[in-house]
């Protein structure tokens, strides 16, 4: 017998939201692990809030907002909070009851601010870690560090002089045409006035020049996880720099420590060492305009070539950060809110990365 089709909404629904997640559900292990961290940062939480008053959006609800936005690449708060009208899986994920009404984008936002000025994204990129500790994943002996370019939200026509006033460019429309040929701008004599931390930078020999941060990681070689995270103002000797800064932060501890031919430096492999940290840095070759800093003294170790197959992992954490956690094209402005979204995105990859390495997380 055909049924027919009706559209009969029920009064009354007799299924939770918990019977409707599959139980081998992947965010099932997320929301695992997120609350875990969540729990360890709960007294710092406190803190943000005074005890009288309407109460606020509870914060944790919101770091569980964020880590779907990441996890599912949704481009705007706006979105977020349409996918969190709709999706019973969202739903579930942040704590919201099916009848719970969704907060408006404005409201996130400013909420959200608050969690900034916390620096709750260092604390529970730290509760993620202390989980990872604490399943012995993480090792103090062997590490991998890298930067890279997080094209800012600026346009090219928005880098003008310091030192004058310049006409916006003439055209038809909103969006003109202009030419830069000829043009000598440079960060010492320009700025942009969309983002002013931004700074002009280019990665590499032959590609174009973009505005710009740099983001860096220290990534653990054994479990491939990041250790830490950061941002700095994109030039020249900001990966080497955030590189030492990091390294430091290990405490003096013997170890090796990884990186591309882009670290090949001798005053930088002199750093390291005087950091007790051996330097398995990819050599520039001896065949180049200059020599290696690193020599057969480093290189005839078997453990020298076991960091440069294992180096390479640290690309998936930039892969996936922007492709995934959406920072190919960074939608927020100003260095310290930068910092913040890179540090949280790298937490959410930490997440995804232990729910496969702890595969019985319910």
């Amino acid at each position: 017998m055909r049924g027919a089709d009706e559209r009969t909404g029920a009064m009354f629904s007799y299924v939770s939201l918990e019977e409707r997640v599959p139980a081998d559900h992947p965010l099932r292990g997320v929301r695992h692990i997120t609350d875990r961290a969540l729990e360890r940062i709960s007294p710092q939480l406190g803190t943000l809030y005074v005890n009288f008053g309407r109460p606020s959006v509870p914060p944790e609800r919101l770091l569980r907002a964020l880590v779907l936005q990441a996890l599912y690449t949704i481009r705007s708060d706006r979105q977020l909070m349409e996918q969190l009208d709709y999706n019973l899986l969202f739903r579930w994920f942040v704590g919201l009851g099916i009848d719970d009404p969704v907060w408006s984008p404005t409201t996130f936002s400013k909420n959200r601010e608050r969690l900034l000025d916390g620096d709750v994204a260092a604390a529970f990129f730290d509760a993620v870690l202390i989980h990872a500790d604490t399943a012995r994943l993480l090792s103090d002996e062997h590490f991998t560090v890298d930067g890279t370019l997080l094209e800012a939200w600026a346009s090219q026509k928005s880098f003008r002089p310091r030192d004058r006033d310049e006409d916006p460019p003439a055209g038809e429309g909103g969006n003109p045409s202009v030419s830069f040929r000829g043009q000598r701008r440079r960060n010492a004599t320009h700025q942009s006035t969309t983002d002013p931390d931004a700074r002009l930078y280019k990665k590499a020999s032959g590609q174009p020049a973009r505005l710009g941060y740099l983001g860096h990681v220290l990534m653990e070689n054994r479990s491939g996880l990041i250790v830490n995270a950061t941002v700095t103002a994109a030039d020249g000797y900001g990966e080497r720099e955030a590189a030492v800064a990091m390294i430091s932060g290990l405490g003096g501890r013997r170890c090796t420590v990884a990186a591309d031919k882009g670290y090949d430096s001798r005053d930088f492999v002199a750093q390291l060492r005087a950091m007790r940290a051996t330097p398995h840095v990819a050599q520039f070759g001896a065949t180049g305009y200059r020599g290696s800093a690193i020599d057969r003294r480093t290189t005839r170790h078997v453990g020298y070539a076991v960091s440069q197959q294992k180096r390479k992992l640290i690309e998936q954490g930039f892969g996936w950060m922007k492709t995934v956690g959406g920072l190919r094209k960074l939608r927020h402005r100003g260095g310290p809110l930068v910092t913040w979204i890179f540090t949280f995105a790298a937490a959410a990859y930490n997440i995804v990365r232990l729910r496969r390495l702890l595969p019985a997380t319910v």
